[in-house]
């Protein structure tokens, strides 16, 4: 059974149709590079598999679970959305961490705050502290950032950033980890330090959605590559197929761009 299954999801913004019929599955441990040129609805896509944009047509299921169906009003409860977003880690563009903490706070804070909803929290408060700054300091240590826990935001390089907002997705242990574009805000020269932490979590079987103009890791590291153009998925299949065989005209033209010089 798939982990994710996407089906028939449509998006609206007042009139403009910006997903059109979007359906995908993917499997557990798989990696999915979804291309396509700006404005093809990618970004818009993971906002709705995250919650942060709600599909007018369409269901999201997570391990045969329906999270979201837009014919059924009991899966659309606002109170419910929090507990969705569990299910899917997103990393930012731009990093999005709170410039007053450092980064182990970053890392350490939404757990901390789901934490204090149970209702042990109080009698437990120090040991449910320890375990979750472990954690996190376990998470930043596999992201290379071992000496600069104590860092705020200001004091870290973009790609030191960037590795703490992907240790911040990972410390809820979602069942999927989206990136929108997570290299995009980066100089050249910080891009490869971040691939190369996806890489190695590609390699753990972490189960990713992302977002890219990365053609090179697109190409090397997904398990399957969607090529999303005005909205739609135009095509997708195994990177090989997509990117040497390309049955559309248009997925011929965007990869064209990255093969010419």
């Amino acid at each position: 059974m798939p982990i994710l299954e996407v089906e028939h999801i449509r998006k609206y913004f007042g009139h403009t149709e910006v997903l059109k019929d979007i359906s995908f599955s993917l499997e557990q441990g798989q990696v999915v590079s979804i291309i396509g040129s700006s404005g093809s609805g990618k970004t818009t896509l993971l906002r709705c598999l995250n919650f942060l944009e709600r599909p007018d047509k369409g269901t999201i299921r997570v391990n045969g679970e329906t999270l979201f169906d837009a014919d059924d009003a009991k899966t659309q409860q606002e109170s419910e959305i929090r507990k969705k977003r569990l299910h899917f880690g997103l990393v930012f563009q731009s990093f999005n961490l709170f410039p007053q903490y450092t980064a182990l706070q970053n890392v350490m804070l939404a757990k901390e705050l789901l934490a204090k909803e149970q209702p042990n929290y109080k009698a437990e408060r120090k040991k449910i502290h320890d375990e979750i700054e472990a954690q996190a300091k376990e998470l930043l240590h596999q992201m290379g950032l071992s000496d600069r826990m104590e860092n705020y935001p200001h004091q870290l390089s973009g790609g030191q950033c960037q590795r703490v907002a992907i240790a911040r997705a990972l410390a809820l242990q979602p069942d999927i980890l989206c990136f929108d574009e997570p290299t995009s805000a980066l100089d050249p020269e910080l891009t490869g330090e971040v691939l190369k932490v996806m890489k190695e979590l590609a390699e753990q079987n972490t189960t990713m959605v992302i977002v890219t103009h990365e053609m090179a890791f697109a190409r090397d590291v997904a398990n399957h590559v969607i090529f999303m153009d005005d909205g739609c998925i135009l095509e997708q299949g195994d990177p090989i197929e997509v990117f040497e065989h390309p049955r559309e005209e248009r997925t011929r033209q965007f990869l064209s761009r990255f093969t010419q010089g």
